[in-house]
């Protein structure tokens, strides 16, 4: 969305109401990162809902050339001979995402009395809430963390995706049809220690006819029987772009217009006049280039 301040109080129009009742408690804006997430409370699920918005359409030709030469360039901390895509890794632990997210996650259980946790995104925003979910998991416990991501390419090698299986057991991974992106980086199976390797457990779900299918995979991951089945000539991007009937394109085409200078000059005037009313006080966290911190210090 690239009006902040319809997120301050979000409802959500193709959600059938199911949003009624939902309390944001906290928008997290990365101007110079171009990133951007949310953290609230459903109280119909009894849980903290993170999401963090993913790659924009206009930008997923040129990231999805990048994700096919992409290799594993880092390690994760504590865990050995687990590496990951330092890209996904950074965005989420090097920004503001992390220390905003962590914050609002302890005052909202600190509310509500430790209710649990639900981390969701699509695509790159997939990749980013994984991280989110580990290290909310490694915090609060495996069973107080769940995700659910969309469209998510892979972020790790099979090291990497052994661990995240047993620190964040409760994971789906939902896959589109013949979408490309769950298929990048590449999986070569001849190089299984080298190679970028999925965590499980992937639904994948498949339209025809306006009949929609959905298969649950085994817990390898990377299920030959599930969507690592089609060939690659037969990927398109096309199916990025709709998960579950839903079109999760942003509402302008432009690059990272959703967070300009101009609408969080905007937003902050607002904030400041009090023209936006909300049932609940929310947090707003906005980084701007002149101001980016190295948030790394704060691990």
């Amino acid at each position: 969305m690239t009006d902040l301040t319809a997120l301050y109080s979000w409802t959500c129009s193709r959600c059938n109401d199911l949003t009624r009742g939902f309390e944001m408690r906290s928008l997290i804006v990365d101007v110079e990162n171009c990133l951007q997430a949310f953290v609230g409370v459903a109280h119909n699920l009894n849980s903290i809902v993170i999401a963090i918005r993913g790659t924009q359409e206009n930008s997923v030709q040129n990231w999805v050339k990048d994700l096919i030469w992409k290799q594993l360039d880092l390690s994760y901390p504590n865990m050995p001979d687990a590496k990951v895509h330092s890209g996904f890794f950074s965005s989420y632990n090097n920004t503001i995402l992390r220390l905003a997210i962590t914050s609002a996650v302890h005052k909202a259980r600190k509310t509500y009395r430790n209710i649990n946790v639900i981390v969701t995104g699509h695509s790159m925003g997939g990749a980013m809430a994984s991280f989110c979910a580990l290290d909310l998991a490694m915090k609060l416990g495996s069973n107080s963390v769940q995700l659910m991501t969309f469209g998510q390419p892979r972020v790790g090698n099979a090291a990497f995706a052994s661990y995240f299986a047993k620190y964040v057991p409760n994971t789906i991974r939902v896959v589109h049809g013949h979408d490309i992106v769950p298929h990048l980086p590449p999986y070569f199976s001849f190089l299984p220690q080298l190679t970028y390797h999925h965590f499980p457990r992937e639904v994948w779900v498949q339209d025809s006819k306006n009949n929609i299918t959905e298969q649950i995979c085994d817990n390898s991951g990377e299920d030959p029987h599930c969507c690592r089945c089609l060939s690659m000539f037969s990927l398109r991007i096309q199916d990025h772009f709709t998960y579950l009937g839903v079109d999760m394109e942003a509402d302008d085409w432009s690059t990272c217009r959703i967070i300009t200078a101009q609408s969080v000059k905007q937003f902050r005037k607002e904030l400041a006049s009090n023209i936006m009313m909300a049932k609940h006080n929310v947090e707003v966290s906005i980084v701007e280039p002149s101001i980016q911190t190295d948030w790394s210090s704060f691990r």
